[in-house]
């Protein structure tokens, strides 16, 4: 488990001719008693990943849908320290990587150095923290290094050149890329800059590129997919998931296999 399991799981789905997809739940959203099954769900689905967000009550990237997961899942008493307990006792029963979504201050809260080690232990390989810029790194490094936790890296639209080449330097995994100027949240229609910037941040980026940020349908999935080496869903996966159409969910992830660039 660790970085070493993340990178090798996305070459492998790549060494396929296959995208990568990666699907983004919310921790607690139905109750704890919910995780285990929902990540088996999305594996059994083809995931190649999965990000798992960790409730907070004060997000800065998170759009509507999102935050009123988080807020379910508050309000059924979730914590960071639940979330680990849970997969600490059923980590085996996932095989595919787990990728935390986080702010910093729930991190200092249960302490940094605690937090690695917990993450180490209930099998988290890798961590995307959307309010802490490079300049502050330096803060987490030396423990998600030691336990072998990739950080992952978010390359936005308004990002000038200089600062993708040093984004795609420091991250760890993957680089994912945010396809909109905003919050997440489900669209119909992107920039038309998105292919010049994705194809930028391949220029550049030594590990694979994974575009976010409003994909919520096959088409955006496969048309994504053609720039870079896969995508992440969010808003659209809590959704479906709280419509219970399994079937949609599918054919999203379905739509991310045998896609060439």
């Amino acid at each position: 488990m660790g970085k070493e399991f993340l990178e090798k799981a996305l070459k492998t789905e790549l060494e396929l001719e296959n995208k990568v997809f990666i699907p983004y739940i919310m921790a607690g959203d139905g109750g704890l008693d919910e995780l285990i099954p929902t990540l088996r769900r999305l594996e059994a689905h083809g995931a190649t990943a999965i990000e798992l967000g960790i409730p907070f009550s004060d997000p800065v990237a998170d759009g509507p849908t999102i935050q009123e997961a988080g807020k379910r899942a508050l309000k059924h008493g979730t914590t960071l320290a639940d979330v680990l307990d849970v997969l600490k006792g059923n980590r085996h029963e996932v095989t595919i990587p787990l990728v935390f979504m986080t702010y910093i201050n729930p991190i200092f809260r249960y302490g940094v150095s605690r937090f690695f080690h917990d993450c180490r232990e209930a099998g988290v390989d890798g961590l995307i923290i959307p309010d802490l810029p490079l300049e502050h790194l330096d803060l987490i490094e030396a423990d998600a290094v030691e336990h072998g936790i990739a950080i992952i890296q978010l390359a936005t639209l308004t990002s000038s050149e200089e600062r993708v080449k040093e984004l795609a330097r420091r991250s760890e995994g993957f680089l994912y890329a945010v396809t909109v100027k905003g919050i997440t949240g489900a669209r119909k229609e992107f920039d038309d800059v998105i292919s010049r910037h994705l194809n930028l941040l391949k220029e550049h980026s030594p590990v694979p590129v994974l575009a976010g940020f409003g994909i919520s349908s096959p088409e955006h999935v496969k048309t994504m997919s053609q720039s870079c080496d896969g995508v992440v869903v969010g808003s659209r996966i809590i959704d479906l998931l709280q419509a219970g159409d399994e079937e949609t969910i599918k054919s999203l992830i379905g739509a991310s296999k045998g896609v060439r660039a």
